[in-house]
């Protein structure tokens, strides 16, 4: 299917982020395990299409329940992983607006490690 617009290496294309494929997210750790436990030989490579589109597009209801099935899940337990994706991201969004944030986190983690 060819490309409509600018292409994924293009710089106008913005919501292109080669992290994608390897960005170890909540949900593409969740997603891995559960998909593990339910005796997929390629879950990795599974989550690579679902944990990019989930944090950055978001699942509709047949997504999210094309998860569940294939994760032997509920479908709210999909969408309480989905939840605590989306929180870690807004985290990380803070500290990349405010990178002075990460100085403070470190020192926090570095004095609750003493104690």
């Amino acid at each position: 299917m060819p490309i409509i617009g600018p292409g994924p290496d293009d710089p106008e294309y913005d919501n292109h982020d080669p992290a994608w494929r390897h960005q170890d997210t909540p949900f593409r750790a969740w997603l891995v395990e559960k998909l593990t436990a339910a005796n997929f030989p390629h879950a990795a490579d599974i989550a690579i299409g679902y944990a990019p589109a989930n944090r950055y597009h978001g699942l509709d209801d047949l997504e999210m329940g094309t998860i569940a099935l294939l994760t032997d899940t509920s479908f709210d337990e999909v969408r309480a992983a989905h939840k605590a994706d989306i929180a870690a991201w807004m985290r990380e969004q803070q500290l990349y607006d405010h990178p002075d944030l990460a100085v403070v986190d470190a020192d926090l983690n570095r004095i609750a490690e003493r104690h």
